[in-house]
């Protein structure tokens, strides 16, 4: 079965929003269904961290598989990552924040989906971007 966009999307989501222990159960459930996921967690300070949550999303699809080590894949992890930090950047920035990195693929279809609270002491707000990339088949 072949899978759109909206499709690894919604994938990408669920990781992102799962918890730490549903997450290995949702990572075997998507691969039944031939999309390959991960999740890694963020946080820190919004404007110091960017750097580092784009090099955490790479090295977790690299671990996982779900992207081959190469500066296509590698540059389509990056990017979509770095775009869905920008949908978001204008209400974290300056702010602590804390969440999760989403990433699923099928086929040619990659999706990061970052999910995270942001704020100061207990006063957290909720936030989330998206991002798709079509790169090569594996």
């Amino acid at each position: 079965m072949t899978y759109d966009s909206s499709d690894v999307a919604k994938a990408s989501i669920s990781m992102a929003i799962s918890t730490r222990t549903s997450e290995e159960a949702l990572i075997k459930e998507l691969k039944k269904k031939n999309i390959h996921a991960a999740a890694v967690d963020i946080g820190g300070d919004f404007n110091t961290s960017i750097p580092k949550i784009i090099e955490r999303a790479v090295v977790a699809a690299k671990r996982s598989g779900i992207i081959k080590e190469c500066h296509v894949h590698e540059g389509a992890v990056a990017g979509a990552t770095r775009e869905a930090l920008m949908q978001i950047g204008m209400k974290a920035s300056g702010y602590n924040i804390g969440g999760k990195i989403g990433i699923a693929r099928s086929g040619e279809h990659l999706s990061i989906c970052i999910f995270m609270s942001m704020g100061l002491l207990y006063l957290n707000d909720v936030v989330i971007g998206l991002a798709h990339r079509a790169i090569p088949d594996l």
